[in-house]
């Protein structure tokens, strides 16, 4: 492993840092956009709008992931317009007239850094103005980025960025190198200016632009839709030093102040936990009155005396102002007139012995908790146990008299929290599932008894997966207890005049969370196939995860290729095709509205086969009995697609000469097609159809000549007639390509888009009564490519061009009408020609074959959807597209320049009903490995399902199929590995088959199956969590047996006194009078177990099958499934291996057990029988265990013993004295141990039989803090990774040879890089053959059947691994991505390249070489336009091809699990 590729396998999902605003629509254009217009009558319409009134965007951040997200809220009743909104029970019933509320991503970003800050910048100037938030994020050291959305790109734009590092501002940072934390950033709230703390003492105040400054310009306001964002002007340094603030805790600005106020908490002066009794009250805050324009910032109140453990501030809203400090045992109140404070647990003191203070009617430690404020008097705080506090203010209109604190709901275990409108908040949780939850308040006499406040049902996301993503009414969360609505105050009689607030909670939406992810190991899935070989026996793998802490614990079991469930499957050799189709008896037209909720439980009539020269045809409503013989289907040659028409009364099956129209099994009409100029009679004969789309009622056949043919069906008599659009007839273009999109739904999406919208959506609720059948239908596009890359889109039947885009086929970020005259993309334009001048000859050949071989267009079921836009290129790209709306041209009328322009256009575009405002964005898709290669002419490879297993989506069939799920307008892909190629696919329902699926693979088996119900797919892998309500810490493997021990601990409440007395040494006989011991109160502790557990069958949670407890404060540290060889009977014994620990304060010398366990199963009753076997008490924490060539290696304290085993106890063969503090991990190959320490980096030793000795052979001189360690295998070279607590892996290699390595005394290191996630463990896998090893196998010393690449798990809940290359391979992906960091423009302004840089927190550090590839910026080679890849692959001499397939390779090779 000379070379290595870093990738990540599963984006990180731990959110660090949510916030609200409005980033993607102003507060004023939101009120028409709630409720689907209503047609009842017009009262009804306005209180449900003014219930959930503007609504803003939810933005989160985890590790280098920034999303967007916008809250889509449904009213109660307003689903009247399609009668569904009864049939689905929304997530947590009904409450303040909403039904239910969900997230919906607009935008995802993956940025070269990770957000350590990020603020909302509003924009002053009261409620509902025409103008828009930007984000504020801030980035390690010093950096901040300001980023506004930007409607015309459907994504953020960087606006403004401000850098404090580098040479220039050294002096900020007064000599130190390493900082407890990175730069904090806060807000304005009336957005006039932000603050950023950077290097603990430097304060960066951030200067707003006012509106209608220079700054923000007319053609500004073009892209954004009329508003303007807010931006920042300028930005300057204020020393707080200067001021005498030394160690800042947090600071805040104000509400209610005509300049901005900014409150600093600082301490004066440091305490420590020996001088607390003394020097208690060390903190204050100050309040600066902030002068931008002067830079001037004057003291004007400040307050003194604070506890020294405060730590946040919370600004007050207006009308009350003032701030509160919290701190781990009180909170005070602060304003500039008055103050009063609140001590909330025993250790909370007063300054001054004469007041008493006011107490809590509970006991609660507040350190390290999140708040938001609820009302303007009502703030919620998470504490640090998951629990939900409210605190009220209590306000006589003049100052606040007193603070209220009182008990809630318990919840997840919180990050942060954010109010988004008036009745939603969000709960953000590194921990467990982030939850978005209404609320409501009510004013009045509280329902509850006092008693009774404890036993309120939780606010939960951990219901079972499963549920959770059936859209059905078994959704209705069945934990949560709406009607239990929770007092604010105890029903004390001191409360008796104030009016009660009440609130009840309901949680709406969640966000899947996997991390942190502590360990994980990898088994055998409950359905694997033990005969497969290849990729296809990854998907027989699963990852168990631990992840989670405290009640938010789980397995978390991590799969990144599906594999459906069988049912059955059958031989079926030389399949070219499948379908199923319904058939309707009833001849009359059914009222549509009554349809839809019939339609999705319909089961399928006929499953139609297409084999190589007949077609047979099946029965499918129960059995698949074959009924070929009975029925009017052409059977004589194979089919080339069949579907439904006419509202699913009669079937349509296209052969290569003609069509047939078929009721039931009866036919009604017989086509066959000739050329439409058929005076040539032999001419004629070759035409036959090549691909098919239906759209009910038409049917758009391609021709092999790549002509087209429209199949018009008349409703009123189930006929069908031929013709060839007119615009075809005359244009000799031909056609590679097209489709058939129909726009269903009450309102159809694409109509919006015209010129002319406001004409159809004007009339529409006019015309509704009349007609509602014919309107529900939608309307029916066509969507065509032709051999020259060019897309257009025709409305059907008329074949009027509604929008056209020239050269689809290489793949811009941006689609837009070519009509309109886009001044972004006329640079692009002469890039292009330039190009083409250029004398490259090598690129011409690749791109002239280049076309697109199959379209899709469709959009999903749900209200707000919008359509996507799939195509596939000859080389295997799939071009995946998200449509959206921007109108450009209502805007430019108002700007007089713009006009002419536009009218120009307007006059010259051949019809005025151009979906001019339809534009679509680019998905990118780094996920999918595409396709080897196109052999021959393939069938068509998308078919698209509305329900398979209550998920939408489509699949996509070939040498690598894929499943593309569609969940909050976000496409989620997952690989199917398990059966190698799939020939063909279809959606099957019926008796035995609920939604499942029915497919064919190339070696002809034919499966029926169901999507495995427990997995949840709206993920970056499909993830089933098994929740454990408690901490994991440690995962094995048991194969034999297919069990998984486990480390838990669960925290338990004791008695003080019996906790101080386990912390004297009981061997030096210290006895303590009992007398002393009176301590009252408990104490919360942590006891350990190994659970051992089994996975479930049916895909349920898993059985506990047995529990080994530890002993009292034995904590148990590592367990391991061993191998030891048994010298008495000279056979192998698989043993269980537990290391622990005892944790007795620091009085007490350190010891710890070795125990092993044995396992058998029963096979009768299926019971787990474990047996002590041996167990050991030794000096020193048991941190880890590892058999080594029959023995058992122990790390014990400062030493490393080799023990072996002779069936009844373990006796030290050999021992070493290497780890100087404690050793985090160590992995074994061969005779070969590599050893982490916590702080002294890594050792390399060996063992010799002979000598029965351990030497060590190297070891890293430097300080290290590993977390986890591994070796890495390529070929015959053995490489030893580290990765360590500034986020970094390190590869370091042995080589005694070399002068530099001190006679191999010193690792040598051959490369370094920057996760940016703390990786907490490493598993090694071998990598799987990919296309270009088959050709190079011939060559003798191309070495890479031994190859291995290791995966690894962070803290973030991210997945990455780090796969060898060989060094030509390396050298052209890394003058790649030196290409790519220039040429991409890169999300907030971030540089790959520093954030990739070895972080080294400010110690001395000899840089490696840099010889590991980045592919998060590698793969956005695939996403810039073909034209850009030729000329950057052009310009490192290479091909693109050679690049993609060596991009392909290394997806391949790594697709495990």
């Amino acid at each position: 492993m000379s070379y290595a590729a870093f990738k990540m396998m599963h984006l990180p999902t731990g959110i660090e840092n949510c916030a609200s605003g409005f980033i993607t629509h102003c507060s004023a254009d939101f009120a028409p956009r709630i409720a689907p217009p209503q047609t009842d009558d017009l009262d009804s319409d306005w209180p449900p709008a003014n219930a959930a009134g503007p609504i803003p965007n939810l933005v989160v951040t985890a590790g280098n992931v920034l999303e967007i997200y916008v809250v889509r809220v449904q009213e109660e009743g307003s689903g009247s317009r399609d009668n569904r909104g009864t049939a689905e029970a929304k997530r947590g019933g009904v409450m303040a007239g909403v039904s239910g509320a969900s997230l919906e991503l607009v935008c995802h970003y993956r940025l070269h850094g990770n957000v350590e800050t990020m603020a909302i910048l509003s924009v002053g100037g009261g409620e509902g103005g025409r103008k828009r938030d930007s984000i504020i994020l801030a980035f390690q050291d010093a950096k901040m980025s300001v980023l506004e959305f930007d409607d015309s790109i459907h994504g953020l734009r960087t606006s403004s960025m401000h850098c404090f590092e580098g040479p220039d501002w050294l002096h900020l940072k007064r000599g130190r190198e390493s900082f407890a934390r990175g730069p904090l950033v806060k807000p304005d709230p009336q957005g006039r200016c932000a603050g950023v703390l950077v290097y603990g003492v430097q304060m960066i105040i951030l200067k707003a632009a006012e509106a209608g400054s220079g700054l923000v310009s007319e053609e500004n306001a073009l892209t954004t839709g009329g508003a303007v964002p807010a931006r920042i002007e300028s930005s300057y340094v204020v020393g707080l030093r200067d001021l005498d603030m030394k160690h800042v805790k947090d600071f805040i600005f104000l509400h209610g102040y005509i300049e901005p106020v900014m409150v600093i908490l600082h301490e004066r002066e440091l305490t420590w936990a020996g001088r607390v009794s003394w020097k208690q009250h060390t903190c204050m805050i100050s309040a600066l009155s902030i002068n931008t324009t002067l830079k001037q910032h004057p003291l004007i109140w400040s307050a003194a005396n604070l506890p020294h453990d405060a730590y946040k501030l919370l600004a007050v809203p207006s009308p009350i102002g003032g701030v509160l400090v919290l701190g781990a045992n009180s909170i005070h109140y602060h304003s500039q007139s008055a103050s009063c404070m609140l001590a909330l647990n025993n250790f909370a003191v007063s300054i001054g012995s004469s007041q008493e203070m006011p107490r809590s009617s509970f006991s609660v430690e507040l350190d390290a908790a999140n708040a938001t404020w609820l009302l303007n008097d009502v703030a919620m705080l998470s504490t640090k146990t998951g629990e939900l506090l409210l605190l009220t203010l209590v306000y006589d209109g003049r100052v606040v008299q007193r603070l209220d604190l009182s008990k809630s709901r318990a919840s997840v275990l919180t990050s942060g929290m954010a109010t988004i409108g008036k009745s939603l908040f969000f709960l953000g949780s590194r921990l467990g599932d982030s939850l978005l939850v209404q609320f409501s308040c009510g004013i009045g006499a509280s329902t509850l008894p006092h008693g009774m406040k404890e036993e309120v049902a939780d606010i939960e996301g951990d219901i079972p997966s499963a549920k959770r993503l059936r859209r059905s009414p078994s959704d209705a969360l069945l934990e949560m207890v709406n009607g239990d609505e929770l007092s604010l105050y105890g029903s004390g009689p001191s409360n008796a005049q104030s009016a009660q607030k009440t609130f009840s909670f309901a949680v709406r939406d969640s966000l899947i969370n996997v991390g942190p992810l502590k360990d994980f190991s990898n088994g055998l899935r409950i359905n694997a196939d033990l005969n497969a070989t290849g990729i296809a026996k990854q998907s027989n793998y699963e990852l168990v995860c631990c992840s989670g802490h405290g009640k938010n614990g789980a397995l978390c079991v991590l799969q990144q290729s599906i594999r459906p469930e069988t049912i059955t499957q059958e031989q079926l050799p030389g399949c070219k095709g499948l379908w199923t189709v319904y058939h309707k008896n009833t001849r009359s037209h059914s009222v549509d509205s009554s349809k839809m909720g019939l339609e999705d439980d319909e089961y399928h009539a006929y499953l139609i086969i297409s084999l190589e020269t007949r077609t047979m045809v099946l029965e499918a409503a129960s059995n698949l009995e074959e009924v070929t013989e009975t029925v009017d289907y052409y059977v004589q040659g194979n089919t080339i697609a069949a579907g439904n028409l006419f509202g699913r009364r009669r079937v349509v099956q296209v052969f290569a000469r003609g069509a047939r129209i078929l009721d039931g099994a009866f036919m009604t009409q017989d086509l066959s097609f000739r050329a439409p100029n058929s005076e040539a009679g032999a001419g004629s004969e070759t035409l036959t159809v090549s691909s098919v789309a239906i759209a009910d009622p038409y049917v758009l056949l391609n021709m092999t000549d790549g002509s087209i043919q429209l199949l018009v069906g008349d409703p009123s008599t189930c006929m069908v007639s031929s013709s060839v659009p007119t615009v075809f007839e005359s244009s000799k273009k031909s056609i590679s390509a097209c489709t058939l999109y129909h726009d269903k739904g009450p309102e159809p999406w694409l109509r919006k888009t015209s010129t002319d919208a406001w004409l159809s959506t004007g009339i529409e609720e006019a015309i509704d009564g009349t007609d509602g059948t014919s309107h529900d239908q939608g309307d029916v596009y066509c969507v065509v490519c032709y051999e020259s890359g060019t897309l257009e889109i025709f409305d059907v039947p008329n074949f009027n061009c509604v929008f056209s885009v020239d050269a689809f086929v290489s793949g811009k970020t941006y689609l837009l009408d070519s009509f309109i005259q886009d001044p972004s993309g006329d640079p692009q334009k002469l890039v292009i020609n330039d190009s083409e001048e250029l004398p490259g000859q090598g690129r011409k050949e690749n791109t002239n074959n280049l076309r697109v071989v199959e379209l899709a267009m469709q959009r999903w079921s749900g209200q707000h959807t919008r359509p996507y836009l799939f195509g596939i290129l000859t080389d295997g790209t799939i071009l995946c597209y998200h449509a959206y709306l921007f109108e450009a041209s209502d805007i430019a009328s108002k700007n007089g320049e713009v006009v002419s322009v536009q009218n120009s256009v307007n006059l010259s575009s051949a019809s005025t009903s151009r979906h001019r405002n339809l534009r679509f964005v680019r998905v990118p898709m780094d996920s999918y490995a595409r396709e080897e290669s196109l052999s021959g002419t393939p069938g068509q490879r998308i078919t698209i399902f509305k329900n398979v297993g209550g998920y939408q989506g489509l699949f996509l069939s070939g040498s690598r199929p894929a499943w593309f799920m569609i969940f909050r307008e976000r496409l989620r892909v997952h690989p199917q590995l398990c059966d190698g190629p799939i020939v063909a696919f279809a959606v099957l329902h019926n008796v035995n088959c609920n939604h499942g699926l029915i497919y064919v693979t190339s070696q002809g088996i034919l499966k029926i199956c169901q999507l495995p119900s427990a997995s949840c797919y709206d993920n970056y892998w499909p993830v089933q969590k098994i929740p454990l309500k408690c901490t994991p810490h440690q995962v094995a493997y048991f194969a034999e047996k297919n069990l998984y021990p486990l480390i838990v601990s669960v925290p338990v409440l004791k008695p003080l006194n019996q906790v101080l007395s386990s912390l004297i040494d009981q061997e030096a006989g210290q006895q303590i009078e009992h007398d002393n011991l009176s301590f009252d109160g408990s104490y919360s502790v942590d006891e350990f177990e190994v659970r051992i557990l089994e996975p479930e069958k049916s895909g349920g949670p898993w059985q506990t099958r047995a529990t080994i407890p530890m002993q009292s404060s034995e904590n148990a540290l590592t367990v391991r499934v061993v191998t030891l060889l048994n010298t008495t009977t000279k056979e192998n014994d698989t043993l269980l291996a537990i290391g622990t620990a005892y944790v007795q304060g620091e009085d007490v010398a350190a010891r710890g057990r070795v125990l092993l366990f044995s396992v058998d199963k029963n096979p009768d009753n299926s019971q787990t029988l474990v047996s002590e076997v041996y167990s050991k008490e030794l000096k020193g924490a048991i941190s880890a265990l590892a058999s080594l060539q029959g023995h058992l290696l122990i790390a014990s304290g400062p030493k490393i013993i080799l023990h072996k085993w002779t069936g009844s106890e373990l006796n030290g063969v050999a021992f070493f004295d290497v780890p100087p503090l404690y050793v985090v991990s160590l992995n074994i190959v061969k005779n070969f141990i590599l050893l982490g320490d916590i702080h002294k980096s890594i050792y390399f030793l060996n063992w010799k039989e002979q000598g029965s000795q351990l030497t060590l052979l190297a070891k890293d001189f430097g300080s290290l803090d590993c977390f986890a360690t591994e070796f890495l295998i390529d070929g015959t070279t053995l490489s030893l990774m580290v990765s360590d607590e500034q986020k970094n892996v390190q590869i370091f290699f042995y080589a005694p040879k070399m002068s530099e390595s001190w006679k191999g005394q010193k690792l040598l290191s051959r490369a370094e890089f920057h996760v940016g996630a703390h990786v907490t463990k490493f598993l090694r896998l071998q990598m799987l053959p990919t296309s270009s090893d088959r050709t190079n196998a011939s060559i003798p010393g191309s070495d890479k059947t031994n190859r291995f690449a290791v995966v690894f798990g962070t803290l973030d809940g991210s997945i990455g691994c780090i796969a060898p290359l060989d060094e030509l391979t390396f050298r052209r992906l890394q003058s790649l991505q030196k290409k790519l960091v220039d040429a991409v423009p890169h999300v907030a302004g971030l540089n790959p390249r520093s954030f990739r840089q070895f972080h080294s927190n400010g110690k001395a550090h000899r840089p490696g070489p840099d010889s590991i590839v980045d592919f998060e910026l590698l793969c956005d080679y695939e996403m810039i336009p073909l034209e850009q890849q030729l000329e950057i692959a052009h310009q490192i001499g290479t091909t693109r091809s050679q690049i993609i397939s060596n991009l392909n390779d290394l997806t391949l090779g790594t697709s495990f699990l």
